[in-house]
């Protein structure tokens, strides 16, 4: 699933939650809202084997082969619904982000936070795979969703940067879900702590920074994030400065926050991810605490 391509080792989000602590959700995925972060446990349980890979014994995750994305998802359920859609706004996150907001014809069409969808494009050959960055929320209020989409020559994300534009028209399909979960009765949201690590080059490549802001803002002590710049060479803001550390994500940020409670969610590009898992393993985090999303 190319939710933003292929990207440098320095790219990506580290997450962490007291009770439930993640390093590396991806932005969108933490931007689904509040009751998405602050997982029970039989959620996290379903997650661990339907959306994640457990880190290898030695941290080192190795990348294979890139395949195809359907052949990649193969296995995955996937709802019986293709609905046709239509762009109906495209904004730049960054200078190799766009985000698209969709227009969906179909009323059935419907999806779960966390899920991606299956992107058709006329006469394009290669369906590409996407994460849904909006909430199922924004679906049942304007009938939109969107997409967060890097440039890469993949052909689905080359066509969204090169061809696409207002009123376009694709289809989607959602994948990847939570569907066989059955929650119990009387089963509710437990309001723990998350703590992103989100790096990037510059912060100008910190896609959807105003989002995370605003969430610590509404939610002072339980969300809290730090952001990693490694070639910010203009002064920061002042609005960002107080959450900018310039370096990499290092042992020394992480070990503060290892405990048995700790979860760790990773997601960036795999160089990126190996590098992560190598520090986690290295301050004594268990392998089974340490997740990572297989796209690629």
């Amino acid at each position: 699933m190319d939710f933003s391509g292929a990207g440098d080792s320095e790219d990506g989000p580290v997450v962490m939650a007291h009770a439930t602590i993640y390093v590396g959700f991806t932005v969108p995925q933490l931007l689904r809202g509040a009751s998405r972060i602050f997982l029970t446990h039989s959620t996290l349980v379903v997650l661990r084997h339907c959306a994640f890979c457990y880190c290898t014994v030695n941290g080192t995750i190795k990348s294979k082969r890139k395949m195809d994305h359907l052949e990649k998802t193969a296995n995955n359920f996937r709802q019986e619904v293709i609905s046709q859609a239509k762009v109906c706004e495209i904004t730049n996150e960054s200078e190799t982000v766009k985000r698209l907001r969709l227009a969906i014809a179909n009323k059935d069409f419907t999806f779960k936070a966390g899920q991606w969808v299956d992107f058709f494009i006329p006469g394009v050959s290669v369906v590409g795979g996407f994460s849904i960055c909006s909430s199922p929320g924004l679906l049942n209020r304007e009938g939109v969703l969107e997409l967060a989409v890097k440039h890469t020559v993949h052909p689905p994300a080359d066509w969204i940067h090169t061809k696409c534009t207002v009123d376009s028209e694709v289809a989607l399909r959602v994948g990847a879900d939570l569907h066989g979960y059955q929650e119990g009765k009387g089963n509710g949201y437990k309001m723990g702590t998350v703590k992103l690590y989100y790096s990037a080059k510059t912060t100008s490549d910190l896609l959807f920074k105003k989002n995370i802001l605003g969430l610590m803002n509404a939610f002072p002590g339980k969300i809290t994030c730090r952001f990693h710049v490694t070639q910010q060479s203009s002064q920061i803001c002042k609005e960002l400065q107080p959450h900018v550390t310039e370096g990499r994500i290092s042992e020394k940020d992480l070990e503060k926050h290892v405990s048995k409670d700790t979860l760790w969610y990773i997601c960036g590009p795999p160089p990126m991810i190996e590098s992560i898992s190598k520090l986690l393993s290295n301050i004594g985090v268990p392998r089974n605490c340490v997740f990572f999303e297989k796209w690629w």
